[in-house]
């Protein structure tokens, strides 16, 4: 195990070297428009004014929030084009935008102004929920026989940005296999300079049918004969953020969670929850730090992230789960020319405790940890390291005009990204009880490689076609329906 550690430490470190990018012109990912009045392009300009059209909803301040120029200060001309590439990059990843362009207008010798235009999307987003209960499609085409007793149906509904100023509002209510209701709210800045921001989400679950333990490797699910619920799961959070500066993010939470299971449960695993008891109720405070430079958050080209997490379970002496956990995540990604790119992402997770309840346990398997090859498995333990690895070519990169046709505002125009992918993912789940049912995937170096496509369309959303083989040389079709990381 010690050998398997060590050549992921040494991965790491080299992540560590790659992750943070340097400032240079290459990082541009757009060209931008100048317009003069038959002037030269100067070596020097300073900014006059900044405007900003198509911003019919959103407020001016959010989009000025993310700007790192100012007016009245001289700029060497090839800086203040990378700095406006840069900003370009942070307004569109506001996800508030179908696009953003930035376009300095010369207007006299070594004067400019600066104009944003925008391309608001729709923002009040009602949709039908109709989805699968499992973990992803292939759990559910070949371990649950494509069965359409696990799929969840309802209503969700999404704004935004409800007062202009980019909060996020999502309701929810699914039935199905999985019965929840879900009310978040998001506010991301509550102070005038923009740099504090709460958040609050209350759900509630229900199941009939669900994960009581793990055996070979894969979930084994129960259901008794008169279909009571199973498991009723409560819980709420108040996040805190805090912005310091464009790239930096801090995140400080309180929740609380309340599971109830049926009796039955305990009888199919004792263990469920470790203490004997159908209930299990504690708090949880938790500090997050990241560092997000990618160009797109969907499915980034270019940039890197960093993300490191703490969280303490278990906060009262009352609470009957306590535990710490770390996670680590450093991804990079690599924009050699218009065509190709390469990501890579290391993702490390790990409880201090020996055991956990089964509701908590990690590893590979689970959201969002997987290893290609492995999509049906899922691999428990409490400490998981994941390297992933994509080298992508661009083979389409389209944009319609829909307006036309599409009767809602917002929807104007149609992107089409298509990619063709060469992947390989590697991974290790230390599982301290070494349970002898999981243990041929368990304590072991865990690959996979194969082709893939990705297509990336309206509204940042990323589908995934893959056939990837494992160590143990098993191959397989696999559909995903988000970028891998």
């Amino acid at each position: 195990m010690k050998k398997q550690y060590q050549s992921f430490s040494i991965i790491f470190l080299f992540m560590m070297i790659l992750v943070l990018p340097k400032n240079s012109s290459a990082q541009i990912i757009d060209s931008l428009s100048v317009q003069n009045l038959n002037l030269d392009i100067p070596e020097k300009a300073v900014i006059n004014n900044v405007f900003v059209i198509g911003n019919e909803k959103t407020r001016k301040n959010i989009i000025l929030r993310e700007l790192n120029i100012v007016t009245g200060i001289t700029y060497d001309w090839d800086d203040l084009l990378t700095i406006l590439s840069a900003d370009q990059k942070k307004i569109f990843n506001l996800q508030l935008f179908n696009s953003v362009e930035i376009t300095p207008l010369i207007t006299g010798e070594e004067q400019i102004e600066i104009l944003i235009s925008v391309d608001e999307r729709r923002y009040f987003i009602p949709s039908i929920i109709f989805e699968l209960a499992d973990r992803n499609f292939s759990e559910w085409w070949t371990n649950q026989n494509r069965s359409f007793k696990r799929v969840n149906y309802g209503a969700r509904f999404y704004h935004n940005n409800v007062g202009g100023r980019n909060e996020k509002m999502r309701v929810s209510a699914q039935f199905g296999f999985t019965q929840a209701f879900d009310v978040l709210y998001s506010l991301p800045y509550i102070d005038r300079n923009q740099k504090h921001g709460l958040t609050t989400q209350l759900s509630y679950v229900t199941n009939k049918t669900i994960s009581v333990r793990s055996a070979n490797n894969e979930q084994v699910f129960f259901a008794n004969e008169e279909e009571e619920v199973m498991r009723r799961l409560f819980s709420s959070s108040l996040r805190y953020s805090y912005r310091g500066n464009f790239y930096n993010f801090n995140y400080l939470t309180l929740g609380y969670t309340n599971v109830n299971i049926n009796e039955d449960v305990l009888v199919q695993n004792p263990n469920y929850f470790l203490h004997d008891d159908t209930k299990l109720s504690y708090f949880t405070l938790s500090y997050e730090f990241k560092h997000d430079r990618r160009n797109y958050n969907s499915y980034p080209t270019n940039g890197a992230l960093l993300n490191f997490g703490v969280t303490k379970y278990g906060l009262l002496s009352s609470d009957d789960f306590k535990d710490w956990e770390f996670t680590a995540i450093a991804n990079r990604y690599l924009k050699f020319n218009d065509k190709f790119h390469f990501a890579t992402g290391l993702t490390i997770n790990t409880f201090l405790g020996k055991r956990q309840p089964f509701t908590s346990v990690r590893g590979v398997g689970y959201s969002p940890n997987f290893v290609r090859g492995f999509e049906l498995n899922v691999i428990d333990g409490q400490q998981t390291i994941v390297h992933k690895n994509s080298f992508r070519f661009k083979l389409l990169d389209l944009q319609y005009d829909i307006s036309n046709i599409s009767p809602l505002d917002g929807f104007s125009t149609f992107p089409l990204r298509l990619y063709l992918s060469g992947n390989f993912d590697q991974g290790y789940v230390n599982d301290r009880n070494a349970i002898p049912e999981n243990r041929r995937l368990t304590n072991s170096h865990l690959f996979g490689y194969g082709p893939g496509v990705d297509l990336v369309i309206l509204y940042d959303i990323v589908l995934r076609f893959e056939y990837s083989i494992n160590n143990y040389n098993e191959g397989n079709f696999f559909f995903n329906f988000k970028a891998p990381f």
